[in-house]
């Protein structure tokens, strides 16, 4: 052990070289994990302490990653933006009227594609050229809802 004592953070620094190598045919972040408790081992090493010590440390280091560390970033990794494709990309969009909504019938035009619409509020009416939302998808038909107007104050100008 006297061998170790003064070689120590050369084997240390050789152990995380050498994991860290290996994790780049791995991928799979377990390796990584261990070199940082490695790195601990060599910090340990430098500052003197023993062999015990040094590797109780290592060992302490690489498990706290493997429980702590490695999941977050392995689920941010595997996780990605998620997609919406068909019908439900277009919930959420706007599109501008081309024949009147009621509950029972109208057209829309959404991402210049002609929709079948309905009036998500069944009360209401949505005169052609207003601007709506699309709030759901039901088969072909686009249940949407007006986007309210504000109107420009009138100008008031004094003769």
């Amino acid at each position: 052990m006297e061998w170790f004592d003064e070689y120590g953070w050369q084997i240390w620094t050789g152990l995380m070289v050498l994991l860290a190598a290996a994790e780049l045919l791995s991928l799979d972040l377990v390796l990584l994990m261990l070199a940082a408790g490695a790195g601990v081992g060599i910090l340990t090493a430098l500052i003197g302490l023993p062999v015990a010590a040094q590797i109780i440390a290592a060992l302490a280091t690489s498990v706290a990653m493997l429980a702590l560390v490695r999941p977050g970033i392995v689920k941010r990794l595997h996780s990605g933006p998620e997609l919406t494709l068909g019908h439900d990309a277009l919930v959420g969009k706007q599109g501008v009227v081309v024949a009147e909504v009621s509950a029972d019938s109208g057209q829309v035009r959404i991402n210049g594609e002609l929709w079948t619409a309905r009036a998500y509020d069944e009360t209401r009416v949505i005169p052609e050229g207003a601007r709506v939302d699309v709030f759901q998808i039901k088969g072909a038909t686009a249940l949407v809802h007006e986007i309210p107007r504000l109107d420009p104050p009138p100008n008031h100008s004094e003769n």
